[in-house]
């Protein structure tokens, strides 16, 4: 006779959770709650100080942008290219999203830059400073993802020189854990810098 499985609570679900899982999950939490408490701050600050101005969003954050979009598309590619036990190109995957996010940092330097350049400072009119807090942080919490990128790519690299450890890497659960653990912090990253991205365009 068939049983049918009841389905778990979400306190089950937590319980069942990898303690890696269950760290990053609160983490990505607690960053939501702090950019959550800034984005209120912005935009209680007054998102249309800067307007009258002759000011334009930097092009360094309009180029960073569509780079961090492709990120999370050779981030996806990842995840793919692992359940094709595919270990080139996952590890091309994610060299090019690690790329992507040193371009993408580059680029936040130079929107500054170009933000300063236009009288925009971090100690002037409160919506400036926010540009620079909020972009900061964020550039702050892309730098976990991309060191922990650089761990992946050093053992994606003495991976394809061995093969049992190729064999241990796409049979292993923990291995498919870290893999996808990092596609979606990565994931989330992306989504919280366009939330960021459009309210900086509403300040101009």
């Amino acid at each position: 006779m068939n049983r049918t499985k009841e389905p778990q609570t979400w306190l089950e679900r937590l319980e069942r959770l990898h303690p890696y899982e269950m760290m990053l999950y609160l983490g990505m939490f607690g960053s939501g709650l702090i950019f959550l408490f800034l984005v209120i701050a912005f935009i209680s600050s007054g998102l249309n100080q800067l307007e009258g101005l002759n000011h334009r969003i930097p092009v360094a954050f309009l180029i960073s942008t569509f780079m961090l979009i492709i990120s999370g598309y050779t981030a996806t590619k990842m995840r793919l290219h692992y359940q094709e036990e595919n270990i080139p190109k996952l590890e091309s995957a994610l060299r090019n999203t690690f790329m992507l996010g040193v371009i993408f940092t580059i680029l936040q330097f130079a929107g500054w830059r170009e933000l300063t350049d236009m009288g925009i400072n971090f100690t002037g009119l409160p919506s400036g400073s926010f540009l620079y807090l909020l972009s900061g942080i964020h550039v702050f919490h892309l730098l976990g993802a991309m060191i922990f990128a650089i761990i992946l790519l050093l053992q994606l690299g003495k991976t394809q020189e061995d093969g049992i450890r190729k064999l241990i890497l796409v049979t292993n659960p923990f291995e498919k854990m870290r893999i996808r653990l990092f596609t979606v912090y990565w994931h989330f990253m992306d989504a919280i810098w366009l939330i960021l991205f459009f309210l900086f365009i509403l300040s101009f």
